[in-house]
């Protein structure tokens, strides 16, 4: 077993020793109130907790209970299941993409992601990371989606919307529990949690560990394919077609301290020996990946701090580190290219550090008869302090790459990226206002200036009318941006894409109505549809000659250019038909237009179907089984591939009933019918010109024990 896999048993049996004998414990009606969890209110939304069904957004709440119920293992499976949501992968180390509403991108910036109300992101891509390495799900309380625009609340990246991942407390463990759990591609995870007292303090801590050897699924043709066709030796060196390279190793460990007003939140996730999934370039063996993420948050907040007033800060800090373990082969051992052979492969390492600290403060004002005023501030100081990088090749006069022997080292400026630091002040006023009895209008506002990136400020306006005891309508409109990320800005040595410092953010603007219609006690029925309008999108574009009979300068720059339009709706069903069976279902439509060649964004799905039935049997278990047809995923404008094809998926999962029992057990087969998932690669036709396949069937079985 590996050293690291027996240190985090041994912190799991530490911490189950210390604190199980002050555990909380659960009532049988605290059990039976608790099948789905609390998901009738959301605090997402405003800043406070308020209805879902009343809240000034378009939002879903998913319960650590139906994820249970589900047979989720990682966040991708469980965002799967909301409406409007479809979570593709990029080709390296297949990297997860929330598409929202169509709004696609090959790093995906534009879904902005918390953890427990603080930014995931990271600055050299502005997404969760480039070595993101999956989310388990064991120690996740719930999740709050809002689709649509947040920048009036959260700012940067809150663009086509916001995923707040909130983890367990100690109530929501309410004791001890260990776990394990073996399935397809020799995947093995043991985790332990508890939650409890320790005299006046409220402790809950999850420690996690995991391997899996991934999937291998087959790449047909990559970059050294077509290199061997254009430049051919004899022997075709291309490793395509050959399997992914998915295997990982993972270490998540977290503490939540709570003191009456106070919380302290500590966390660190470690993702090693990660595959490249299908490459950069090229199928690639041989790289390994790394990335370490450390987090550290204080707050402290008072409902009742005086007559009428509320309020709160939060301190919090971060270091995201990402480096390669084992080179990249960007193309393998006797790769001819124009510029000649690579002997032994073309190979690339990097590595960036990053620091993030951020201090924020919020008051609620509820004097005035009929207003919640809530007001805010924050600073956030980012700043990428190490960029290195090793590669045996060089660049020629053209941006070529040319072999040059041994690995290299380049640091700081003449790395591929500058090191930089950018700091982020802000100021946000919403009111919510009781207009009358049925009505409710919240307004906001929020300037955010960037040190890099200049000012800007979003407004959104929520009118909210329950129209009928069961039926409540929503009017809404946002506005929101999307910073430039680090490498947009500060690529230097790259003869692809270079960075222009002068980048504005990107924005878009929506326009929704939602309707909420509890047409019986047992059946709930949303309706929403949306509009929105991009402008500034940031992208690469070929380099132009600067004067007549001046050649251009080699490969692209990055280059605020191009504007998109979409539009669409999402119908969502909950019904529980009995005691025991619960019905969930969904059906999302969008279409996407740039509107530079009035053609199709590409790449998202126009319509998704999620279905989802819950069988709690009288003798204890609970059988769930999903259905999702994913369809109509079209090339954008200069991809002559066919368009990618559709996919329809049925998971079950077979739970034993918890009961007073100490074990609970579980088996889910994933992809059931073992359908050809792909999702698109970016690179039209030249790279993977037959897309990205995704895992065959899969089998998973779950033990529980809990003291």
């Amino acid at each position: 077993m590996k050293p690291y896999r027996i240190r985090a048993i041994a912190l799991s049996c530490a911490v189950l020793g210390a604190f199980a004998p002050k555990a909380y414990a659960l009532d049988d009606s605290d059990e039976l109130a608790l099948v789905y969890g609390d998901k009738d209110t959301i605090r997402l939304a405003t800043g406070s907790p308020q209805s879902l069904r009343r809240a000034p957004a378009v939002a879903s709440v998913i319960t650590a209970e139906d994820i249970r119920a589900m047979g989720a293992t990682d966040l991708d499976e469980v965002l799967a299941s909301v409406p409007g949501i479809h979570v593709s992968h990029s080709a390296n180390n297949y990297a997860p993409l929330f598409v929202v509403r169509g709004i696609y991108s090959q790093s995906n910036p534009q879904t902005l992601v918390l953890q427990n109300g603080i930014p995931l992101t990271a600055l050299q891509q502005g997404n969760r990371g480039s070595f993101w390495g999956g989310y388990p799900v064991e120690n996740i309380a719930r999740i709050e989606v809002i689709r649509g625009p947040g920048s009036a609340l959260y700012g940067a990246d809150a663009y086509a919307g916001v995923i707040n991942i909130i983890t367990k407390a100690a109530a929501d463990i309410s004791g001890s529990e260990a776990g394990v759990r073996i399935g397809s591609f020799n995947t093995r995870d043991i985790w332990a949690q508890h939650g409890g007292m320790a005299g006046p303090v409220a402790v809950a801590a999850s420690v996690r560990a995991g391997s899996s050897d991934g999937f291998k699924e087959i790449i047909a043709a990559d970059a050294q394919t077509r290199n061997d066709k254009a430049f051919p030796t004899g022997t075709p060196v291309s490793r395509a077609p050959g399997p992914v390279n998915l295997g990982k190793d993972i270490l998540d460990a977290d503490l939540n301290l709570g003191y009456e007003k106070w919380r302290l939140q500590l966390g660190y996730k470690l993702r090693d020996h990660m595959g490249t999934a299908a490459g950069v370039n090229a199928l690639d063996p041989a790289g390994q990946i790394r990335s370490e993420r450390i987090t550290a948050d204080l707050s402290w907040s008072d409902p009742e701090f005086s007559q009428h007033w509320a309020t709160g800060w939060t301190a919090s800090y971060a270091n995201y580190a990402q480096d390669v373990d084992q080179p990249y082969q960007l193309l393998p051992p006797g790769a001819r290219t124009a510029t000649g052979v690579f002997v032994n492969g073309m190979l690339s390492t990097l590595a960036t550090s990053e620091s993030h600290l951020r201090l924020s403060a919020f008051a609620t004002y509820s004097g005035f008869a009929g207003h919640s005023l809530r007001l805010g501030l924050g600073h956030d100081d980012l700043d990428m302090y190490q960029v290195s990088e090793l590669r045996n090749f060089t660049y020629n006069a053209n941006g070529a790459p040319v072999a040059a022997g041994p690995l290299i080292p380049y640091y700081g400026d003449s790395a591929f990226l500058s090191p930089h630091r950018r700091q982020v002040s802000y100021a946000y006023v919403q009111d919510e206002w009781r207009m009358a009895t049925d009505w409710t209008l919240t307004a906001g506002l929020r300037h955010d200036h960037f040190s890099d990136a200049g000012g800007t400020t979003n407004p959104r306006v929520a009118l909210v009318w329950d129209a009928a005891y069961d039926v409540v309508a929503k009017l809404l409109y946002g506005e929101a941006f999307r910073a430039p990320s680090f490498a947009e800005l500060y690529s230097i040595n790259n003869p692809v894409n270079r960075g222009n410092p002068d980048l504005r953010p990107e924005t878009i603007r929506t326009l929704e109505a939602a309707i909420s219609w509890q047409a019986r006690k047992d059946l709930q029925l949303n309706l929403n549809i949306f509009k929105y309008a991009m402008k500034d999108l940031i992208r690469a574009v070929p380099n132009t000659s600067p004067a007549p009979g001046v050649p251009p300068a080699p490969g692209n720059t990055v280059t605020n250019i191009g504007q998109q339009e979409g539009d669409g709706f999402e119908m969502e069903m909950i019904w529980d038909v009995s005691h025991a069976l619960r019905l969930t279902g969904s059906y999302s439509h969008q279409a996407s237009i740039d509107t530079s060649t009035n053609q199709d964004a590409g790449y998202a799905p126009h319509h998704m179907v999620y279905l989802r039935g819950d069988w709690q049997f009288a003798s204890g278990p609970l059988l769930s089984t999903q259905f999702n047809w994913v369809a109509d995923r079209r090339r954008a404008a200069g991809d002559l591939r066919p368009n990618i094809a559709d996919y329809k998926t049925v998971d079950v999962t077979l739970r034993s009933g918890r009961g007073k029992g100490r074990w609970e057990f579980a088996g889910s087969v994933r992809n059931l019918f073992n359908a050809d998932i792909r999702e698109p690669s970016l690179a039209p036709g030249l790279t993977i010109p037959d897309d990205l396949p995704m895992a065959p069937r899969a089998v998973y079985l779950q033990a529980i024990y809990r003291l």
